[in-house]
């Protein structure tokens, strides 16, 4: 279901497909494109007529090592969109389950995320790769399998629409802002699973989803009634994680929707490492809290 204010903006569909929603511009007309007409290129994706132009542009000599040295045409089309990067996670995820079960926990206690761990001055133990890997281990077969569920269902509609190294981003971006509030409001509570990085997807995608007019309110309605089910008492849940991924996702997707044009790439790219410094130096403050 859409908005009427968003199936007459012609520029958030692709035009060669005009019935096909899309986040990605060509990076040399700016027309939206799918993830059918999407050509992996040196600077991001283009259309196939910019493709076209570029194939008719090249010297004899660009030709020649260009069928030397690459291993398919440049005009092939990348995957043809298919959610790689959501696909790897949930391989890499379930990979990291299975040794959870043939090591009987031992990976757990190598990965899992438990803040005292990132201040060698508090506990003398400096293990900061436990911000990310958190995200990786789980706490049950339920667990993994909602979590790897949700990221299925999201990352199909997200990743095609925001391209791979954004979507990439965003979820390594989430499982770092659900660790950071952690640290912050439950900084001895030892805390496994992807839910940050799965909210952080949530967060994102509303607030695309409103800059480019679509109708978000099913969206809504799950988001809240998952973030309220971590406030409820008996079920083991981490509503920090929750919320910190929420809002870095958020955040972040905010941060893609204003800068969706190729011009302002360089803002984009800016202001994703502003936000990731912020985060990182949030955890500062823990210590100062809790110690």
């Amino acid at each position: 279901m859409t908005s009427t204010e968003f199936t007459r903006n012609t520029e958030n569909f692709c035009y060669r497909h005009p019935d096909r929603q899309s986040f990605v511009l060509c990076q040399r007309c700016l027309r939206t494109i799918c993830p059918e007409c999407q050509t992996q290129a040196a600077v991001g994706v283009i259309c196939p007529e910019c493709m076209k132009e570029q194939v008719r542009a090249q010297t004899p000599a660009q030709r020649t090592a260009q069928r030397r040295w690459s291993r398919r045409p440049s005009g092939s089309v990348a995957v043809g969109g298919r959610p790689v990067v959501t696909y790897s996670i949930i391989g890499v995820t379930v990979a990291v389950f299975l040794l959870q079960l043939l090591t009987g926990g031992a990976v757990d206690q190598w990965l899992a995320f438990y803040a005292p761990w990132l201040y060698p001055s508090v506990t003398g133990v400096f293990e900061p790769w436990r911000i990310l890997t958190g995200a990786l281990v789980h706490s049950g077969f339920w667990h993994i399998g909602l979590n790897m569920l949700a990221l299925w269902m999201i990352g199909r509609s997200l990743e095609p629409l925001l391209g791979r190294w954004r979507f990439l981003t965003l979820y390594v971006v989430g499982a770092l802002g659900g660790s950071v509030a952690v640290a912050l409001l439950a900084f001895t509570t030892p805390v496994v699973g992807a839910s940050g990085a799965i909210f952080a997807l949530f967060g994102a995608l509303v607030v695309i989803g409103r800059h480019i007019g679509a109708e978000v309110k099913g969206i809504m309605i799950v988001l809240g009634i998952n973030l309220v089910i971590g406030f409820l008492p008996g079920f083991g849940i981490s509503w920090q994680a929750h919320v910190g991924g929420l809002v870095a996702g958020a955040l972040l997707g905010l941060i893609y929707a204003r800068t969706r044009r190729a011009s302002q790439l360089g803002w984009q790219i800016a202001l994703t490492v502003l936000l990731v410094a912020a985060l990182i130096g949030l955890l500062v403050l823990a210590p100062l809290i809790w110690v």
